[in-house]
């Protein structure tokens, strides 16, 4: 069965940053062909790039994903019926989502131990993130003002209860269909995720270094005071050429989408429009781990997008065994473009994948000019309307 898989592949050059910590405040890494290389998880740039959806989407087609969603709840609540008061839209919230997911939806036992006795019970919270859409928590809020006027009732009945799950499984929002949905308790509206990203590595070997500052009290008196800084302390840092890779499954994007089809629309639009933001943001977002510190705004220097017709492709074998810089002038961009630009092709071959794949490439300066023969050279806007157009055709053909 012919699939629609889009990918993409970015070279990208970090100067000295700290993207992504572990738990030592220190880069994360990897051993990746026997030596150690920079690594900054798929967890932090998915992050980054469903944050950026914010730039280009409306708040309509997004989600919230948070442990305070009966909070989130009850302001929609009291925005459709003022009367109900702040406490008891908590209540009827909480009620309302734990009919819908079937999770448990109460006040943190630390929070009510900790609490001021005079002051309001804190509000109820999930035990985990959950994650729902704009329009299915205005769905929710409107159900859940029914069921404030139908008596207390109301959710004992079934075909409410059916109600509420079906309203909180349907019209998933762009970041829930890419980047999918787990209810712990609710295993019947969890959504698989249409984007799979992978942990950008670095094409070298990367060790990483310590930066020694100091911060000087701007109050001190030379006269009086003793000379020495404020404050001293250490941060560890690298820099590096990254692989990123990340894949969408079109069709799945398209199912996970499915349900929230309007009529006024083609109804590829959805599709397109999700397969188009993913690849903008997911190219020109960043973690932003000490980024005030060391202003590392940088972009990919170079982009393969592809659609595949059969299965995802990384292309991290290129790098298996790890770029050196160039004798006496330095740098990894150019070795890694032609080692990219070989690789490609040549695991195509062998393995019979289509050489017919669409293809479309973004890149910067002389050091990228290796990858100019793999597909079509655009600059990122029409990339992303061209990759939009084909997802398109290609929904419509199926």
């Amino acid at each position: 069965m012919t699939r629609t898989i889009l990918e993409v592949h970015a070279l990208q050059t970090v100067p000295p940053s700290c993207l992504n910590r572990d738990d030592t405040g220190a880069p994360k890494s990897a051993v990746y062909g026997g030596v150690p290389r920079a690594r900054v998880s798929s967890q932090a740039w998915k992050r980054a790039t469903r944050r950026s959806f914010h730039d280009l989407l409306d708040p309509s087609e997004l989600g919230v994903r948070t442990r305070k969603v009966a909070e989130v709840l009850a302001e929609r609540i009291v925005r459709l019926d003022g009367s109900i008061e702040e406490t008891q839209a908590w209540a009827l919230a909480a009620e309302t989502v734990q009919t819908a997911t079937g999770s448990k939806i109460e006040t943190p036992k630390r929070k009510a131990d900790t609490k001021d006795k005079q002051s309001p019970p804190p509000a109820p919270e999930s035990k985990y993130l959950m994650f729902l859409s704009a329009h299915q928590l205005d769905n929710l809020a409107e159900l859940a003002v029914k069921a404030h006027g139908a008596g207390k009732d109301f959710f004992k009945d079934k075909a409410n209860k059916d109600l509420a799950k079906q309203m909180a499984n349907i019209r998933h929002s762009v970041d829930i269909a890419l980047f999918g949905r787990m209810v712990a308790d609710g295993a019947d509206i969890n959504v698989d995720a249409a984007a799979q990203v992978a942990h950008a590595i670095s094409v070298h070997r990367v060790d990483n270094e310590s930066d020694y500052y100091t911060a000087v009290d701007d109050w001190k008196r030379r006269e009086t005071d003793d000379l020495g800084a404020g404050m001293i302390g250490t941060v560890e840092f690298n820099s590096a050429t990254l692989y990123r890779y990340a894949a969408v499954d079109i069709d799945l994007l398209g199912r996970n989408l499915g349900a929230g089809l309007r009529e006024d629309e083609p109804l590829t639009r959805p599709v397109r429009r999700a397969a188009e933001v993913f690849v903008e943001c997911f190219l020109t977002s960043l973690p932003t781990g000490k980024i005030n510190t060391f202003g590392n705004h940088t972009l990919p220097e170079a982009v393969v997008v592809k659609l595949r017709s059969a299965r995802p492709i990384s292309l991290v074998g290129a790098f298996e065994e790890p770029c050196r810089a160039e004798p006496a002038i330095g740098g990894h961009m150019r070795q890694a473009c032609e080692r990219l630009a070989a690789y490609a092709p040549e695991i195509e071959r062998v393995y019979g994948v289509s050489q017919e794949t669409p293809t479309w490439v973004l890149r910067v300066g002389g050091n990228t000019e290796a990858l100019s023969g793999l597909g079509t050279e655009l600059a990122l806007p029409d990339l992303v309307t061209a990759v939009g157009a084909e997802v398109a055709q290609r929904r419509d053909g199926a």
